[in-house]
């Protein structure tokens, strides 16, 4: 693996540097980001890792505050006979030898100081202010060091943003590379184009960049498809989650709907937090409107086809929709026997295999007991609100503090062409929820389930 390639994050105070890092990093945890000017005060440095290698150092300087000072400072130092008028590297170094590095330029002091020693840097922007004097001051000054500058006009979906001027403002300085990169709203093709920028700046840096953007990508593809598992999980879950009720407890329908609610509400939860961690950020980084189950839950018939097929059964018409529990078949449990109507053309090792399966089931319905499982609305819900989530991190930028808000109204579910087949088959077995603790069972059967939402 080559060296570690180094960049600087400089700029102006408040413009999002910090944030900027956190974005590259997808570490919501670096540093300090605030409102307040001034939030870092020393250069702060992370490691961008592939495996176990350090591929990219980044420092994060502090801002620059007096940038029309400085200009004016480094202006005065330069006489006619100055060998060094040419010389920008040798003019910073002049100024970071002077008293005044120590004092009223301490900070600028140290952005310099550490971009002299760095491959390259990105100038932070914020777009939302207007080109000012100052800035073009700060441009001036920072292109002393003689390193390659990539400025990166953050706050780009702010409806006040500046973009054109800025750009027209960075051409006037001979700086026609840029980026548009918001840290709150990530753009479509996420931090591809920032390696590509940084590429065409450090040729000799360029197979380095382009094997971090590969792998950025693949690291990218692997969180969707970890999310996808992870809702593919929970679908199930909930799919699969029945309780039982007697005919005599009808009363407690209520109570017990209301514990289902509750279950599903904090799987759902898991799956959010899991979502969460996934793409890089903490838990409280999203809150999803209350899902209400309770007036959803449903009684599914014990013999319906997807059932009768686990028996080699197939159900006509007539069966499906009898009334009582075992209409149509001579099933009878609990000490009497399995009629041989029903079994005539299914295999006894098959037949066996469901009958273990199923058998307690069909015993609860001939004495009275119903199974309640939850609505297929609300499990469809339940996937658009973690599709909804999924997109949404696809486009946020760890720098965003603001949680999340999703609502179930903006939730859209792109069904997969599978999915009443696996609704069918996940509420046939009931021993694939893990809600179901005491009789879960991760076979391969549920795995296969599984992979009918791919």
């Amino acid at each position: 693996m080559a060296e570690a390639l180094q960049v600087c994050v400089v700029g102006h105070t408040n413009t999002g540097k910090t944030s900027f890092v956190r974005t590259l990093l997808q570490n919501t945890s670096f540093g300090e980001v605030s409102d307040r000017p001034s939030t870092t005060r020393d250069v702060r440095r992370a490691e961008l890792k592939l495996g176990d290698d350090v591929v990219l150092e980044i420092f994060d300087t502090p801002g620059l505050e007096d940038g029309l000072g400085l200009y004016e400072y480094l202006q005065s130092l330069q006489t006619d006979q100055d060998r060094s008028r040419h010389n920008g590297p040798e003019q910073i170094r002049t100024f970071l030898q002077a008293p005044a590095a120590k004092d009223e330029f301490e900070q600028e002091a140290k952005v310099l100081r550490q971009l002299l020693q760095v491959d390259a840097a990105f100038y932070l922007i914020d777009c939302r202010d207007p080109v000012l004097p100052k800035y073009q001051d700060e441009l001036d000054i920072l292109r002393r060091c003689g390193k390659p500058i990539l400025p990166v006009l953050n706050f780009t979906a702010h409806a006040d943003q500046q973009s054109a001027a800025w750009q027209q403002a960075l051409a006037q300085v001979n700086l026609h590379g840029w980026i548009e990169f918001d840290t709150v709203s990530l753009p479509e093709h996420g931090d591809s184009e920032i390696f590509q920028h940084l590429a065409t700046l450090l040729p000799k840096h360029r197979t380095h960049l382009h094997t971090i953007q590969q792998q950025r990508q693949r690291q990218a593809q692997q969180r969707i498809i970890a999310a996808r598992r992870e809702i593919s999980e929970l679908l199930l879950d909930v799919a699969a989650y029945s309780e039982r009720i007697a005919s005599d407890e009808l009363d407690q329908l209520s109570q017990i709907t209301a514990a289902m609610e509750q279950r599903v509400v904090a799987r759902e939860q898991r799956s959010v937090t899991a979502i969460l961690q996934i793409f890089g950020f903490p838990a409280n980084a999203a809150t999803l409107q209350r899902l209400a189950v309770g007036q959803q839950a449903w009684q599914a018939p014990l013999f319906a086809p997807e059932t009768l097929k686990e028996f080699g059964i197939k159900a006509s018409k007539g069966i499906v929709t009898g009334g009582a529990a075992g209409a149509g078949f001579d099933l009878m449990v609990g000490g009497l026997s399995l009629g041989a109507g029903t079994v005539i053309g299914a295999a006894a090792g098959g037949l066996w295999q469901s009958w273990q399966q199923y058998g307690r089931r069909i015993k609860h319905a001939v004495q009275g007991h119903s199974e309640i499982h939850i609505q297929p609305e609300i499990i469809r819900l339940l996937a658009a609100r973690q599709q909804q989530l999924v997109q949404a991190l696809m486009r946020r930028g760890h720098a965003a503090i603001t949680p999340l808000s999703l609502v179930n109204e903006n939730a859209e579910f792109h069904e997969p062409a599978r999915f009443k087949l696996f609704l069918a088959r996940a509420r046939a077995h009931p021993q694939w929820s893990t809600l179901n603790q005491e009789k879960f069972d991760d076979s391969l059967e549920r795995s296969q389930c599984l992979r009918l939402l791919d």
